[in-house]
C-alpha cells in the first residue's frame, strides 16, 4: 500500500521454467545449428546434383547415372587421374625435399645466416599463387621466359632450356611454392626432437650424412610422413598452376576440368559433381591418414628438457655451400618472381629486358590500376570478407571448442569432426558445392556478397578450430568453477575469463585466416558475380583478359600491401603474446 492508501500489486512473476533457463545452451545451440549446416548441406546438395543431367532453357534436368558413368568409365578420366596423382605426388615430393634439406641445415648444422632465412622464410607464404604461376609465366615461358632467351643468347641456340608448359614445369611451380610450408613444418618437427642420440653418434665418429639418414630422419618419421600427406593434398587441390600452365596444352587434372564443365554450355554441373566426388575421396583418405598418423605418433617420441639446445653440427668449409643453398632458393622462391613483375609492371608492353626496355619504363600500368572501376569495391570486398570471416570463424570455433574440450556432453567427438569437415574439400569443390545449393535453395543469397561470406566460413572453419583447441587445452578447468562459485554466469565467464585466456590462440588464428581469405581464389571463382568481385578475381580477370602489364602491377601493389599486413600482425601479436614457434 502506498501513501494515497492504494494498494501496490507486484508483476506476475516469469514461468518457473523460463527463469531456469540458462542463455549458454541457446548460444551453444546456434553455433552447433551453424557448424552442422556449414558442413554438410553443400556436401549433400553437391551429391545429389551428381546424379541429374544439366538443366537448359528448353529441358529439366532429370536423374541420371551418366555423370558417373562418364566421370569412371572413360579412358580421359583415367587420364585425369592419373595426372591428377602424377602432379600431387610430384609436387609434394619436390617440395618435401627441398623444405627438409633447408629445415635440417637451419636447425641442425652450423650454416651462416640461417637467423636471417628463418626470420624470412614467411615471406613466400604470402604471395598469392595465382602471381607465383604468372610470375614463372614470366621467367620460363618457352617463347618469352627470360631464363630461356638469356641461356639462349649465351649459347647462341633456339633450344628451350625450360618449358613451364609442362608437367615438369607445374611439379616445379607448385613444389617451389609449396616447400615454405614444408620447410616450416619439418622445422617444428626437428625442433622438438630430442638431439642426445644425435650428439651420441657424433662423439662416436659418426659422419653428418649417416647422422641425418640413420638417426635424425628416422625419429622424424611421422613428421615426414604428415607433411607429405599435407602436401599431397594441398597439391591435388590446387587449381592456379593446372589452370594457368596444364589447360593451355591439353593437361588436364580434376580441379581444372571442374572448372572447365562448369564453364562448358550447357553447364555441366552434375559431371563436375562426379569429378568432384572422386577429388573429394582422395582427399579424405590423405586427411584420414594424417590424423591417423597423429594419434600414433607418441611411438617415435623422445625425452628431452624443455629448456635444451642442441649443439650444432660442424659442417667446415661445406657450411658457405649450404649458406649459397638458402640465398639460391631465396632467389628462387622470391627475388626473381617479385622482379619480374616489377619488371613487367614498369613497361607500356611487355617486354624482355633490354636496354631498349629499360628506356621505355613507365608507370602507366600502375595509373591504370589505380583508376580501375572495380578496383576500391574489390579490395573492400576483400577486406569486409577476411575480416568478417576471420572474426566469425573464431567466435563460433571457440564455442565449440569449449564444448569438446571442457565439457562431457554426450556426441562432442561428432562436433569436432563436423566442425573439421570442410578440410577434406578442395577450394574449388567447396565452392561448386556451395553454388549448387543456393541455386537450388533460393534464399536470396546466391550472387550477392554473403555466398562468398558463407564459403569463406566453410573453408575456414577447421583452422579457427586447431588454433583455439591449441589454446583451449591450457586452460584449467579450476578457472571456470571459482567463476561459477563466485555466482558469474556462463557468459560471464566465458566473456571475462575464458576469451581473455584464448587471445593469444583467437589472435594468431584471426591474423593467419585474413590473409589466407584475401589470397583466396580457388573458392571465389565460382561464386562471384558483377560488383562482389575481390582482389584474386581481379588478377585472374586481367590475366584472361591478356592485360599482363597491369596484372604485374597489382600483383607488385598487393604483395607489398600482405607484406606489411604481416608485418603489421606480428608487432600486434608480440604485444599481445603471439609467438612464432
Amino acid at each position: 500500500m502506498n501513501a494515497a492508501g492504494h494498494i501496490l500489486v507486484a508483476p506476475p512473476a516469469p514461468p518457473r521454467s523460463w527463469r531456469n533457463f540458462d542463455f549458454k545452451w541457446l548460444i551453444i545451440g546456434a553455433c552447433v545449428a551453424l557448424v552442422a549446416y556449414l558442413a554438410l548441406m553443400p556436401l549433400g546438395f553437391l551429391l545429389w546434383q551428381s546424379f541429374f543431367t544439366p538443366q537448359t532453357a528448353a529441358k529439366a534436368a532429370r536423374f541420371t547415372f551418366n555423370n558417373y558413368i562418364t566421370a569412371y568409365s572413360t579412358l580421359e578420366t583415367l587420364t585425369l587421374f592419373f595426372n591428377s596423382v602424377t602432379f600431387a605426388t610430384g609436387t609434394s615430393i619436390f617440395a618435401f625435399l627441398i623444405g627438409t634439406a633447408l629445415a635440417w641445415m637451419n636447425e641442425r648444422t652450423n650454416t651462416p645466416l640461417k637467423s636471417l632465412f628463418f626470420a624470412l622464410s614467411i615471406i613466400p607464404l604470402i604471395i598469392p599463387g595465382i602471381l607465383f604461376t604468372v610470375a614463372w609465366i614470366l621467367l620460363a615461358s618457352p617463347k618469352i621466359g627470360i631464363v630461356n632467351l638469356v641461356l639462349q643468347s649465351w649459347f647462341h641456340t633456339d633450344y628451350v632450356f625450360f618449358n613451364i608448359y609442362s608437367m615438369w614445369g607445374m611439379i616445379w611451380v607448385d613444389g617451389l611454392h609449396y616447400s615454405s610450408m614444408a620447410f616450416l613444418v619439418m622445422t617444428a618437427a626437428f625442433r622438438s626432437m630430442d638431439p642426445s642420440l644425435e650428439e651420441s653418434a657424433m662423439m662416436s665418429g659418426a659422419s653428418v650424412p649417416q647422422i641425418a639418414w640413420h638417426i635424425t630422419l628416422k625419429l622424424t618419421w611421422p613428421a615426414i610422413f604428415a607433411t607429405l600427406l599435407i602436401l599431397f593434398v594441398r597439391s591435388i587441390e590446387s587449381f592456379e598452376v593446372p589452370a594457368l600452365l596444364g589447360l593451355p596444352v591439353g593437361i588436364h587434372v580434376f580441379t581444372s576440368s571442374i572448372y572447365q564443365a562448369i564453364h562448358h554450355y550447357p553447364s555441366e554441373i552434375g559431371l563436375a559433381s562426379a569429378y568432384a566426388v572422386t577429388l573429394l575421396l582422395i582427399t579424405t583418405v590423405g586427411i584420414y591418414f594424417q590424423s591417423k598418423l597423429s594419434s600414433q605418433g607418441s611411438k617415435y617420441s623422445t625425452v628431452t628438457g624443455k629448456g635444451f639446445r642442441p649443439r650444432a653440427m660442424d659442417l667446415g668449409k661445406w657450411r658457405y655451400v649450404t649458406a649459397s643453398i638458402f640465398v639460391v632458393y631465396f632467389a628462387l622462391i622470391v627475388i626473381l618472381p617479385f622482379l619480374v613483375l616489377l619488371w613487367s609492371s614498369l613497361q607500356k608492353f611487355y617486354a624482355v629486358p633490354s636496354m631498349q626496355a629499360l628506356a621505355n619504363l613507365t608507370f602507366d600500368a600502375y595509373q591504370f590500376i589505380l583508376t580501375y572501376p572495380t578496383l576500391i569495391s574489390a579490395v573492400g570486398n576483400s577486406a569486409l570478407l577476411a575480416v568478417g570471416c576471420a572474426t566469425m570463424v573464431m567466435l563460433v570455433t571457440s564455442v565449440i571448442c569449449w564444448i569438446v574440450v571442457k565439457t562431457k556432453l554426450p556426441g562432442r567427438w561428432l562436433l569436432d569432426n563436423l566442425a573439421s569437415l570442410p578440410m577434406v574439400f578442395p577450394g574449388l569443390v567447396l565452392g561448386l558445392a556451395v553454388m549448387i545449393f543456393y541455386l537450388n535453395v533460393d534464399v536470396g543469397v546466391y550472387g550477392t556478397m554473403w555466398i562468398l561470406f558463407i564459403a569463406y566460413v566453410t573453408r575456414f572453419m577447421p583452422y579457427g578450430l586447431r588454433y583455439n583447441t591449441t589454446s583451449m587445452l591450457q586452460i584449467h578447468k579450476e578457472l571456470e568453477e571459482s567463476a561459477e562459485m563466485s555466482g558469474a554466469s556462463w557468459g560471464t565467464t566465458f566473456r571475462r575469463i575464458i576469451l581473455p585466456l584464448l587471445k593469444p590462440g583467437l589472435l594468431a588464428g584471426w591474423i593467419y585466416i585474413v590473409i589466407v581469405s584475401i589470397r583466396e581464389l580457388s573458392t571465389s571463382i565460382l561464386l562471384y558475380s558483377p560488383g562482389t568481385e575481390v582482389v584474386s578475381i581481379l588478377i585472374w580477370e586481367l590475366w584472361e583478359n591478356g592485360q599482363y602489364v597491369e596484372l604485374s602491377a597489382l600483383g607488385v601493389m598487393f604483395i607489398i600491401a600482405l607484406f606489411m599486413l604481416v608485418m603489421l600482425a606480428q608487432l600486434v601479436g608480440r604485444k599481445f603474446g603471439v609467438k612464432e614457434s
